[in-house]
């Protein structure tokens, strides 16, 4: 089996490639300008038994995006079953200080890319598999990232959260056109890892603010991909992983 992580080199990214390695993939690690983190990401995976390559691709370029799951098929001398569309650009704006510069980075890193490796994932010439009771069972997985936001809508972020939206529209839309062959599914995580823009303390309340009153751990969404991973009828859905932030968080310290 193999798989491709975007944006593996670190954070979120990293765990989940790790994760795929412990499941028995062998692991296409994707990154920008992280090079040297994607090749200890690379070694790690090495050193459990797996396969592993690492692949530069500056997910703006759609040139580039196009190249990268056909090199990472190659590379791993077979075809792309799972596919975690994890980068991702995370800047702040609002409705006022939105300009084009700012929604083309934010659409093209969490929406144009995504749909341009799906597509290429389905146009991979796999043939479909059928489970003990002869019902087909989808050869391929893509879990998108995308955010709790999308259910817990507020004005801050703007072009960040309007393009997430889409990538949770796109996630079902094309879970149908992809049936049976390939499940489409979303994790949407909580406050796990602190972004560049926060303190230790709005973190740490940020964390205590939501209704279970901690925060989410790298385990918990891995814990999500390896449920995606077991079960072959579920597609089209998102797992919000943010100890019900979705349901009520105050949204301090962003």
């Amino acid at each position: 089996m193999q798989a491709l992580v975007t944006g593996a080199g670190k954070r979120l990214g990293r765990a989940m490639a790790l994760k795929l390695a412990q499941e028995g993939f062998d692991l296409a690690v994707h990154y920008d300008r992280s090079a040297q983190e994607a090749e200890a990401v690379a070694l790690e995976i090495r050193q459990m038994g797996r396969r592993a390559v690492t692949l530069q691709a500056d997910l703006l370029s759609p040139s580039a995006t196009a190249a990268l799951l056909p090199a990472a098929s190659e590379a791993l001398e077979g075809p792309i079953t799972c596919l975690v569309n994890n980068a991702s650009i995370f800047e702040a704006d609002t409705l006022q200080s939105a300009t084009a510069t700012s929604w083309n980075r934010h659409f093209d890193s969490n929406l144009r890319a995504p749909f341009a490796l799906i597509q290429a994932m389905a146009d991979q010439d796999v043939p479909l598999v059928s489970d003990a009771n002869n019902e087909p069972r989808a050869w391929g997985l893509v879990v998108n990232m995308i955010d709790q936001r999308v259910r817990n809508l507020s004005p801050d972020f703007m072009t960040y959260t309007l393009a997430k939206s889409a990538l949770w529209t796109l996630t079902q839309t094309a879970a149908q056109a992809l049936a049976p062959q390939i499940r489409i599914n979303a994790i949407g995580p909580g406050p796990t890892l602190a972004n560049q823009h926060q303190s230790v303390e709005d973190f740490a309340r940020q964390r205590a603010s939501t209704i279970l009153q901690r925060g989410v751990n790298c385990e918990d969404i891995t814990a999500a991909l390896g449920y995606l991973l077991s079960a072959p009828a579920v597609t089209g859905q998102l797992i919000c992983v943010d100890s019900g932030q979705h349901l009520g968080w105050e949204n301090q310290g962003d």
